[in-house]
């Protein structure tokens, strides 16, 4: 008898561990996967599915990342235009979680892509936003197209080849319509996502509300001190005339009023065309434009080969993922500090 009740006490010792259990959480990207984890701040730890020194536009999960999606209660994802290939995963692989694509809320303030391979007539200045123009599928992706006006590119594989252990992107990129999805580099936008994922967690997990609520006002609160911060830095830059890899910054761009005078490349998964090369060399003489940066995730001999004989005299690296920085809660912050870093090698 004293065997039993000796069990019977263990066994709702057992239950009252087991009866609440934290949410499992996957995050895509770095950037993102850093608002997530300073909202869930000794609470839990969320799985990050794609590194930040990999380009997010084509992908292959590991198993441990497989699996990570695979028990998600929640999955926060950017959206169909930065991981095109992961909205079916999330369908086959995540079935049952609940999914949040941010650049469909309508909290997230978005821009259409600009054209061409240089910005000026595109320059807005001001902190003019394309409210709720936001996700149209339609607009935003077509495979075929892709596949048709970039063939010199492997081909995006059928999604239906995709499982639970295997999920390639391919070089699919953007076909350039539509909204941006670029849209964590302006940190305006991560405070409207930390308000929300707060809001999503909670729901989820309502004993640990408490926490999420504390947590998102600090992280709001680091949010408002490092836009103060960075208007201030960016200030002191002066007029700042820079090319970028391909054209993934006009989020902090028109935040913080520093324009890139055009992009080297039309996509991250893609070459320039001869014609574009003639138009970014011409407008760097034209403007004598004497900075360029690479991208980490790409291949930086392209860059130096468009601009040989230019006026150009920096080469840095500007990266919109944060590859050399440690991924976690400091994550975001580090990466806008790291923009201003970067630009103030333009001199």
């Amino acid at each position: 008898m004293r065997h039993s009740v000796f069990a019977c006490a263990a066994f709702g010792l057992s239950m009252s561990f087991t009866a609440h259990s934290n949410p499992s959480v996957a995050v895509d990207i770095a950037p993102l996967h850093s608002l997530v984890s300073q909202v869930m701040e000794g609470v839990g730890e969320p799985d990050l599915l794609i590194p930040a020194e990999a380009s997010p536009h084509e992908y292959t999960l590991r198993p441990s990342q497989a699996s990570a999606l695979a028990n998600a209660d929640v999955v926060f994802w950017i959206g169909e235009g930065l991981t095109p290939w992961l909205e079916k995963a999330l369908d086959n692989v995540a079935g049952s979680a609940q999914k949040v694509e941010m650049l469909a809320l309508e909290e997230t303030h978005t821009h259409e892509y600009r054209e061409g391979a240089t910005f000026e007539a595109h320059s807005d200045h001001g902190d003019e936003h394309h409210d709720d123009e936001h996700h149209d599928e339609d607009e935003h992706h077509d495979d075929e197209k892709h596949h048709d006006e970039h063939k010199d590119h492997d081909g995006h594989k059928d999604h239906d080849d995709h499982d639970a252990h295997k999920v390639e992107g391919g070089h699919h990129g953007h076909d350039h319509h539509g909204n941006d999805p670029h849209a964590w580099l302006d940190p305006e936008n991560a405070k409207a996502w930390v308000a929300v994922i707060q809001e999503k967690l909670s729901a989820v997990d309502p004993d640990n509300a408490s926490t999420y609520k504390n947590n998102a006002a600090e992280a709001t609160a680091s949010l408002n001190a490092l836009i103060a911060d960075t208007n201030a830095n960016v200030s002191k830059l002066g007029d700042v005339k820079f090319i970028v890899f391909h054209d993934a910054y006009q989020y902090f761009e028109k935040r913080f009023n520093v324009i890139a005078t055009g992009a080297i490349s039309l996509g991250d998964a893609e070459d320039p065309s001869p014609k574009r090369i003639k138009e970014i060399r011409e407008t760097v003489q034209k403007l004598n434009v004497n900075c360029v940066f690479t991208e980490p995730q790409y291949n930086p001999g392209l860059v130096k080969n468009v601009f040989e004989g230019t006026s150009i005299t920096t080469i840095g690296v500007m990266d919109p993922l944060g590859a050399s920085i440690p991924e976690g809660s400091k994550h975001y912050q580090a990466l806008i500090e790291a923009m201003v870093n970067s630009l103030s090698q333009c001199k």
